[in-house]
């Protein structure tokens, strides 16, 4: 498709301006989700009474709306940018709250609650839009000595990650937890205070462990070997271990009709067994380049808040990416999170969408100048 640079409208700039490399990866991800779930649903449909394609339907629906949150959000302005990370942060919280009230329990937490035949996880939500505001606020203070924003974005966490633990939800708050003290590292605190953090999270995992059964089980299965092993790792297992160079083709694997959660959590599997070694190191390329290349164009301009902004959704991305992967090959205890854009679920890939719209507005070139002293 040809589009003019000389044409001055809204797309043209757009166009001209957001990183095609970085839409490009993502647009490849919605589309091996849509595969994949045509691949790994249908059988657990089955099993848990709905049709074949009760899934696949579903995650129609998502991903088409999912990509045009991507766009639509990539053509915004770093002002209109903060002000919908303001908002949805403050709608994402109060959910939050109703889950306590109105959460549906599943395997022990509620963090869902029914929306219009669905179920939403409010905690997805939350993530994108908490980076945003604290990369906010520790500019603020960059920017203005005076303003007390290093203090207002510990106090933002400590809110933030509350919420989410008392749910319980173990993998989100560390994976907030860990995307904020990224970003206090960025914003030049003393090694000093590096090191406090690093003696609390280790402190922080003790206490979790002895505090939330779920987690402390959780540890011991990973530890766990012979027929100790889970039964969905040790059928991911098989599933890799049967897989090949080129897998044994689509709809072809045996995991997905034995493992519970083979479209959501442990979907890697599937894409081992059925499309082999080669799809499955794609899929790690694609990831890597949307994390790396947003690393590297956050520093393309001299703006605080774009580094900071840039380098927590990017590594927020990679890192929900990372844990899924990773506990599917048993390399670190299963976290239950789902693998971003691939993976079905409706609250994780809209939220993704949110997290990869707001990063592609922020790195879009030469597009912010008017707000780079802006707070």
């Amino acid at each position: 498709m040809l589009i003019s640079r000389g044409k001055n409208n809204f797309f043209t700039n757009w166009w001209w301006t957001v990183d095609k490399i970085l839409l490009g990866c993502i647009i490849a991800l919605i589309t091996i989700g849509v595969i994949l779930c045509f691949s790994a649903s249908p059988a657990v449909a089955e099993r848990e009474g709905f049709g074949s394609y009760h899934f696949i339907k579903r995650h129609l629906i998502f991903a088409p709306v999912a990509l045009g949150i991507v766009i639509s959000l990539s053509m915004l302005k770093l002002k209109t940018i903060r002000r919908i990370a303001l908002l949805g942060y403050l709608v994402a919280m109060i959910l939050v709250g109703m889950t306590f009230f109105l959460g549906e329990a599943n395997r022990g937490a509620s963090r869902w609650i029914p929306f219009f035949g669905f179920t939403l996880q409010p905690s997805e939500f939350v993530k994108p839009f908490f980076i945003i505001m604290a990369a906010w606020l520790f500019n603020g203070q960059k920017q203005q000595p005076d303003f007390p924003g290093n203090f207002l974005s510990i106090g933002l966490f400590i809110i933030t990650a509350s919420a989410i633990l008392f749910q319980p939800d173990i993998g989100m708050t560390t994976v907030v937890s860990v995307i904020w003290a990224a970003q206090l590292v960025l914003s030049g605190i003393p090694l000093f205070w590096i090191i406090i953090l690093g003696i609390l999270a280790i402190i922080g995992v003790i206490i979790g462990y002895f505090t939330f059964p779920h987690f402390q089980m959780r540890i011991l299965q990973f530890f766990a070997s012979g027929n100790d092993t889970p039964y969905q790792i040790k059928r991911a297992n098989e599933a890799f271990a049967s897989s090949n160079f080129f897998g044994r083709g689509p709809g072809e694997g045996i995991a997905r009709s034995h493992i519970p959660d083979a479209h959501t959590d442990f979907i890697y599997a599937v894409i081992a067994e059925e499309y082999g070694f080669f799809i499955c190191l794609a899929v790690v390329l694609l990831y890597a380049t949307i994390v790396i290349r947003s690393l590297i164009l956050s520093c393309r301009e001299n703006n605080f808040f774009i580094v900071l902004s840039v380098s927590g959704l990017a590594l927020s991305f990679g890192i929900q990416a990372v844990i899924n992967m990773a506990s599917t090959l048993q390399l670190m205890p299963t976290k239950g999170m789902t693998l971003p854009f691939i993976s079905y679920g409706g609250s994780s890939i809209l939220a993704s969408a949110i997290g990869m719209g707001m990063l592609l507005a922020i790195t879009r070139k030469n597009s912010h100048a008017e707000d780079k002293d802006n707070v």
